[in-house]
């Protein structure tokens, strides 16, 4: 089930699912959809390696920062990758909540997806699924898949987010490496939990 960005926010009253929300989407959303900002880009300077039992991400720069730089513009040229983090932070909380009064207690997840303008742009974003128990900014990637070249803003509307009711029980909450919103191991070698 999908809860309406009006549900979301008056949960976000009590639950804190998203913290920093701009004020447009706060007095004024769309739909089930609620729009998250760009706050930072860092581009991947170093390698990574996924195994078994460790891993490492790579090293990365931090380009941009709209605490810093403002709505500094940046031009992701054709072929170009990095990652974005957003202003806003997310919560999935750890425990089941009672959501609406019609159904039973359950987990609530965010899922992203991205605003159509960054298709007409010819951008492509990649994103993973978030778990109960996750707190803080989101990091993504994106890349120019087109043949122009892309200009954005920090502070821009990149992605929306809506919340969906997970049914049944977990194991257990999210516990991983990027909890808090933790963009890059830099490098360190970790062991996978």
């Amino acid at each position: 089930m999908i809860l309406s960005a009006l549900k979301v926010l008056e949960l976000n009253e009590k639950y804190n699912l998203i913290e920093g929300l701009s004020e447009r989407e706060l007095k004024n959303p769309e739909g089930s959809l609620l729009d998250l900002r760009i706050g930072q880009i860092h581009n991947i300077i170093g390698e990574s390696l996924l195994g078994v039992k460790e891993r490492y991400s790579s090293k990365t720069e931090t380009i941009g920062d709209v605490r810093k730089d403002g709505n500094k513009r940046f031009t992701i040229k054709p072929g170009e990758y990095y990652l974005v983090t957003t202003i806003e932070v997310v919560s999935s909380p750890a425990e089941k909540i009672k959501y609406d009064e019609n159904f039973p207690e359950a987990y609530l997840i965010p899922k992203i997806c991205p605003r159509s303008s960054l298709q007409r742009g010819g951008i492509s974003l990649h994103f993973t699924s978030t778990n109960p128990g996750y707190k803080g900014q989101l990091t993504f990637g994106i890349k120019n898949l087109g043949n122009q070249d892309f200009i954005f803003e920090l502070g821009a509307r990149m992605f929306s987010i809506e919340y969906y009711a997970v049914v049944g029980d977990i194991k257990r909450a999210y516990s991983g490496q990027h909890q808090g919103g933790r963009v890059t191991s830099n490098g360190k070698i970790e062991i996978q939990n």
